[in-house]
């Protein structure tokens, strides 16, 4: 990823329609339909037996297992756009990237706390800020402090809407949260797919010319 092009992107703002972008990413769950809604389900399952039996374990699913299970949703987003075969196992493949993964999550979730415990809205402004660190550094190639950087300079542009974005899918999980729960398996998918496809619609043009899913080799 061109980080030239992605700064001329920042510097001439951006814009996006939320309804646009969760209908594109509703039609990409839609065509894996029962791969999305059983990765949810998997993941549903290790953070449950960990709350219920590992408790004193916790931290290691939090800061080690959750942030490359996250990312396996983005992979395979990208798989799908890029018109690539998908398998289950592509889901797995965010622990390729385990190390920046978990670097990345740790500090930006670091800076959110500290930030909502020094004033609240600074944790706030970052939580948002930091919305497309993840894929940053899945397929811009980026260490943790670049990928973070570029996420809340593209999202300060147009912070308020991005804002709105976060909570249009916070209330489409509390929706999937009070159809007895099992919602949740439908939705938390449609999230980072809404997520990846918004990152992809606004990075397009900074992508480098070869496929973006085999630059990713390049941060291991």
């Amino acid at each position: 990823m061109d980080q030239i092009k992605l700064q001329r992107i920042i510097d001439s703002g951006v814009d996006f329609n939320i309804s646009t972008i969760i209908d594109k990413a509703w039609e990409m769950f839609k065509a894996r339909a029962m791969f999305h809604i059983g990765f949810a389900f998997l993941i549903s399952t290790i953070q449950l037996a960990f709350t219920l039996y590992l408790e004193d374990f916790v931290f290691i699913y939090t800061i080690f297992l959750s942030p490359p299970l996250v990312a396996g949703f983005y992979l395979v987003a990208n798989r799908m756009s890029q018109g690539q075969y998908v398998d289950f196992q592509n889901y797995f493949d965010g622990f390729k990237y385990i190390l920046p993964l978990v670097i990345v999550n740790l500090i930006s979730a670091i800076l959110i706390v500290c930030g909502i415990l020094i004033f609240i809205i600074p944790g706030i402004y970052l939580g948002v800020g930091y919305l497309f660190s993840l894929l940053f550094v899945l397929f811009g190639g980026f260490d943790f402090w670049p990928a973070m950087e570029l996420s809340r300079k593209l999202v300060h542009t147009n912070w308020w809407k991005f804002f709105g974005f976060v909570l249009v899918l916070l209330l489409i999980n509390i929706g999937g949260f009070l159809c007895l729960v099992v919602g949740l398996l439908a939705t938390i998918p449609l999230t980072y797919l809404s997520v990846y496809v918004l990152f992809e619609e606004l990075t397009i043009d900074a992508a480098d010319d070869v496929d973006i899913s085999s630059t990713n080799e390049t941060i291991l």
